[in-house]
């Protein structure tokens, strides 16, 4: 397994991330530990979990899967989605960011989150009482990292000005969905990282799992599948424009002895400014075929050609 820093900082993490979101509604605690187990066996050390993620009982899950292996780990969870009805159940505030951190670590079983990420922005708080509020938890040790999720580039530059300016624990990380067929932040957020040196961890790699041969053009999603269950709204995601270009990395893949999900997993470690790719599992094979994808890196020219087909 390979390891990298996270944006400027000194923390690494594994290249491959496990996405914990299926724990506590897709994964009852038997298939999570079994989950859990795989990872940790392949080398995998990032585990991202959110507050909200099944009503605070994926943080509880993955806290007793990991048991005594904790400190051998790094446990980023986010908050600021709404955990309930009412103006105080979501947000950057301090008030919610202090709650907050202290209810994920009763939940995790844990005394210290090693990246602590805002999972949104809050437009009703200053960005500077926000990371204020997280520079406060730095410092007390309950925090090691912090970092943020679905910011737009002038966000993340906002965010290193305020940062700079206060002298306080700057964003070393941002979250946001990026993938072969969602490359959104390629003119806004991604320059900005590259600026600043902030590592993104990019979510939804296969796109939903459209990247990884199980779909169809002209068929209903498989049962079982993500997008079955999203039922309606999984159209936008199953489009002809999506199916074109699918067909077309698959050849470019296949033609070079690999799948399409090594090509999507293989294309995001290739970039430099992602030290880890986060992918949920709902078995221990799904982790396996990651971490096995996670190896390919694509020459600069054949990361152009990608770039042709995906423009």
């Amino acid at each position: 397994m390979e390891f990298r820093n996270v944006g400027f900082s000194g923390l690494r993490v594994s290249v491959a991330g496990l996405g914990c979101n299926n724990f506590g509604m897709r994964l009852d605690q038997e298939k999570t530990q079994a989950v859990v187990d795989k990872a940790i066996d392949l080398g995998v050390t990032l585990f991202d979990t959110a507050d909200v993620y099944g009503g605070g009982q994926s943080e509880v899950m993955l806290g007793k899967a990991l048991g005594d292996r904790r400190q051998d780990v790094i446990v980023a969870t986010k908050f600021g989605s709404p955990m309930g009805e009412g103006p105080y159940k979501a947000g950057g505030s301090r008030r919610y960011i202090m709650a907050a951190c202290e209810a994920s670590l009763k939940r995790l079983g844990t005394d210290c989150i090693d990246l602590y990420q805002i999972h949104r922005p809050d437009a009703s708080t200053p960005l500077e009482e926000t990371m204020r509020a997280l520079e406060d938890l730095v410092r007390s040790g309950k925090v090691r990292y912090i970092g943020h999720s679905n910011f737009a580039g002038w966000q993340a530059a906002e965010a290193h000005a305020v940062a700079k300016y206060e002298r306080i624990a700057p964003f070393i990380s941002a979250q946001n969905e990026y993938s072969l067929l969602n490359r959104k932040i390629d003119g806004d957020l991604v320059p900005a990282l590259q600026q600043y040196n902030v590592g993104l961890l990019p979510y939804f790699p296969l796109a939903s799992g459209l990247l990884t041969g199980k779909y169809t053009q002209g068929q209903e999603p498989p049962a079982g599948t993500r997008l079955a269950a999203w039922g309606p709204r999984a159209g936008r995601m199953l489009s002809d424009r999506n199916f074109e270009t699918i067909e077309k990395l698959t050849t470019f893949a296949q033609t070079r002895g690999h799948t399409i999900l090594d090509l999507a997993m293989g294309w995001l470690a290739s970039k430099s400014f992602v030290p880890s790719v986060i992918a949920g599992a709902t078995s221990p094979e799904q982790i396996a075929q990651n971490v096995a994808a996670l190896e390919w890196r694509l020459t600069p020219e054949e990361m152009a050609e990608v770039d042709k087909i995906t423009a």
